[in-house]
């Protein structure tokens, strides 16, 4: 009889169990949720674009290139005009210049290409830049005057390749 008692025991508390549990009873939970709007990410903008340039002797004359011989003392100057788009906080960029080789078929002692040297309405700054703007870039090419004999008659200097690059990196005391 006390198994009997035992056994009706243990069922009653499994079936309780199973009604609280499973079924008929109540087992409370609390939840809650919120959403959020943490709204929308936007990307800015780099580029650069340049109208044609121009170039200009010693004298700040312009000359057409394509027929202009240059002699020991000649000194070049190429001026190019680049738009200058920046958008985003934080944004920053160098302006820098490719294909001005060393020599290019001149004897690497007798001629000197410098460049870009930036400029916003004829003053002087340096990179990187960090705003939509307006700059001047200038390249020099100088045969110097200390060229001597025949040095480099005849020779030429392949411009044609010449790019200005726009380089995103991050500001100074950003990381």
């Amino acid at each position: 009889m006390k198994n009997s008692a035992l056994i009706k025991g243990t069922a009653a508390i499994a079936v309780g169990a199973a009604l609280l549990l499973g079924g008929g009873g109540t087992l409370a939970s609390w939840n809650a949720s919120q959403t959020a709007t943490p709204g929308t990410i936007v990307s800015g903008d780099l580029n650069v674009s340049a109208a044609a340039g121009v170039w200009t002797d010693r004298a700040g004359a312009t000359i057409n290139i394509a027929s202009y011989k240059v002699v020991p003392g000649d000194k070049l100057t190429y001026t190019q005009v680049l738009n200058v788009t920046l958008t985003g906080d934080k944004m920053a960029a160098n302006i820098t210049t490719s294909g001005t080789g060393a020599a290019d078929g001149f004897t690497a002692g007798n001629v000197t290409v410098t460049g870009p040297a930036l400029t916003i309405g004829g003053t002087a700054v340096t990179n990187p830049l960090k705003t939509s703007q307006t700059v001047t870039a200038t390249i020099t090419f100088e045969f110097l005057s200390t060229t001597s004999g025949r040095s480099d008659v005849g020779k030429s200097y392949n411009f044609g390749n010449v790019g200005f690059n726009l380089n995103q990196i991050t500001q100074p005391g950003l990381s």
